[in-house]
């Protein structure tokens, strides 16, 4: 599986989901379950890579903004969910993360949107479906013990305002 079968993959559930990730994930592990083991892993590899890259404290604020708070549990969970909203809004999101205020649906819930835990589950499960065992280490690195970028004070209402004009504008006031 190529990086754009992938996003394909994403963007198929997602719309079929209607945006609703607990459905996306169930969408994506039957469709996973429909490819071979090796796809699957690729699925794994590329999803796993893409949360990696998004573990940035950069990230971590714009999530804090949208969800009203973001313990290390919901920062995880929000990068799930970044995935699976495909790669226009995964990729703007690691551009500027300030950017999500136009990215982002306009009936954007944040009892139901940016938590995409199933998400992060739907290869292990597949795989696991097909083949009986547990999927192996798939060889990517692990991501660094602290997000990349220069620490934020997630507390601070006048830093997260001003690190994120256009966020605190739509989600904040």
């Amino acid at each position: 599986m190529d990086e754009t079968e992938f996003w394909e993959l994403v963007d198929t559930t997602r719309e079929s989901a209607e945006g609703d990730p607990e459905d996306q994930a169930d969408l994506l592990v039957e469709r996973l379950t429909g490819m071979d083991p090796e796809s699957v892993l690729d699925f794994a590899r590329h999803f796993e890579a893409r949360y990696n890259r998004a573990y940035r404290w950069d990230l971590w604020g714009a999530a804090w903004v949208l969800l009203d708070g973001a313990s290390d549990d919901a920062f995880d969970f929000f990068r799930c969910w970044l995935i699976g909203q495909g790669r226009e809004v995964f990729e703007g999101a690691l551009h500027d993360p300030d950017a999500l205020a136009e990215l982002l649906r306009e009936d954007f819930d944040e009892e139901i949107d940016g938590d995409g835990e199933e998400l992060g589950y739907a290869a292990d499960e597949a795989y696991e479906q097909l083949t009986g065992t547990v999927a192996p280490d798939l060889g990517i690195p692990s991501a660094a013990a602290e997000p990349e970028g220069a620490p934020l004070n997630l507390e601070s209402e006048q830093e997260l305002s001003a690190r994120y004009p256009r966020l605190w504008d739509r989600f904040k006031e």
